[in-house]
């Protein structure tokens, strides 16, 4: 029998669950419409996983991390993404876009990463903020043209800064 692969996208706003009062829930940050993407450096793939919000992506499953580089020499480089949509008069577009660090040795068992570089970099991205001008420029082309083959309208609708901090 033949396995249909499930398409996973990303995260689409949805109508506010708070709208219409003021109580319980009331300006508080939404994870609805925020997407992990993780950058594979070396093979140049970008692709959305979920798990990653809760630092159980394929990636990172069966990895002991580290806040130390040095106890990961041979680690493989990636990029944990975080990825905000919002919209706009004009549709959604791509409004907080942060880029952090992350490698990992299989063979080991063992990762480097910062957690709290993780969060706060989450938080940055939900506040709509653009935080990729620390990635390689190879790592911004392929983020760049995932984002862009996802959807070119939402690309089109983001802002300067974006499409500038990833060389387009």
């Amino acid at each position: 029998m033949e396995q249909k692969k499930k398409p996973i996208g990303f995260n689409i706003i949805k109508s506010d669950p708070t709208a219409g009062h003021g109580g319980f829930g009331a300006g508080v940050l939404s994870l609805d419409n925020v997407s992990p993407v993780i950058i594979d450096v070396d093979a140049g793939e970008a692709f959305v996983d979920i798990g990653a919000m809760h630092a159980r992506s394929t990636v990172e499953k069966g990895i002991k991390f580290t806040p130390n580089r040095d106890e990961v020499p041979n680690g493989k480089p990636y990029w944990l993404v975080w990825v905000t949509i919002d919209r706009n008069e004009a549709g959604p577009y791509y409004a907080g876009v942060t880029a952090c660090e992350m490698t990992v040795d299989r063979e080991a068992r063992r990762g480097y990463k910062l957690l709290p570089d993780h969060v706060n970099k989450l938080d940055k991205s939900l506040k709509r903020r653009i935080i990729v001008d620390h990635m390689d420029e190879k790592s911004k082309q392929v983020l760049a043209a995932f984002l862009q083959q996802h959807d070119v309208e939402m690309w089109n609708r983001s802002s300067e800064e974006l499409k500038e901090g990833l060389g387009k």
